[in-house]
């Protein structure tokens, strides 16, 4: 039976391949293990084989691991869509967000942080294709909603995000992601902490590293199938 730790040793042994094949950074690319729809139980596994950062879609399921899991140290990272009247729940309990396409959210996100702690680190998620159930904002909007997100007092704007659609080989994929790395290259300079290009899962993640991701977001790779 392969274990979720198994899986991990050899997604890193990957990941090193892949980043010395791109002429990456060692280690320079972070594994974010997307847990939405796997039991906590699977959690506590991939912890103890080295990771800290967790992806949740869904706030319900989500808030039950953090509470039953907080005995360990992990940094929960929310990915998923974020509707108005969710924003209190996610600023009171996440350390991520990487799906804030909109100012509203943001800034309600901000209001409901605890001012006396860490800033909620955010990325800004773009919408590279035409899929109609995909959330996200032009690419032309990315500039003026990451100046607004800059300057709110208790977010920390760290990147941008995107989940392109489908596409069928490698080069395909490359190309996706392109417009993307291009944008973060450009806008880096601008803000303090921009550092975060959070882009590439279990299907593409090579395409995305080799376009300059400093985040892959895998569920299946270490968890296996959802239930």
């Amino acid at each position: 039976m392969i274990t979720i730790a198994k899986n991990i040793e050899r997604l890193s042994d990957r990941l090193l391949r892949i980043e010395r094949q791109y002429e990456r950074g060692a280690a320079c690319v972070k594994l974010l293990a997307v847990s939405k729809r796997h039991p906590a139980e699977s959690i506590i596994a991939a912890n103890k084989a080295g990771i800290e950062d967790f992806g949740e879609n869904y706030l319900q399921e989500a808030l039950d691991k953090i509470q039953r899991l907080s005995s360990i140290r992990v940094n929960w990272h929310f990915i998923g869509p974020i509707q108005s009247n969710k924003t209190k729940a996610i600023a009171e309990n996440f350390q991520w967000v990487h799906s804030i396409d909109r100012l509203k959210i943001a800034q309600r996100l901000s209001d409901q942080r605890e001012p006396s702690g860490p800033k909620l680190n955010v990325c800004v998620q773009i919408k590279l294709s035409d899929e109609t159930n995909k959330s996200g904002l032009e690419l032309v909007a990315a500039e003026a909603l990451c100046d607004a997100v800059e300057v709110l007092p208790n977010l920390q704007l760290r990147g941008l995000m995107a989940i392109p659609a489908a596409e069928p080989d490698f080069e395909s994929q490359r190309l996706a992601f392109r417009a993307l790395a291009q944008e973060y290259s450009r806008l880096k300079p601008r803000y303090a902490q921009f550092d975060t290009l959070s882009m590439g899962m279990s299907n593409d993640f090579e395409a995305a590293i080799a376009e300059g991701s400093t985040l892959i977001r895998i569920g299946t790779g270490i968890f296996g199938p959802r239930s």
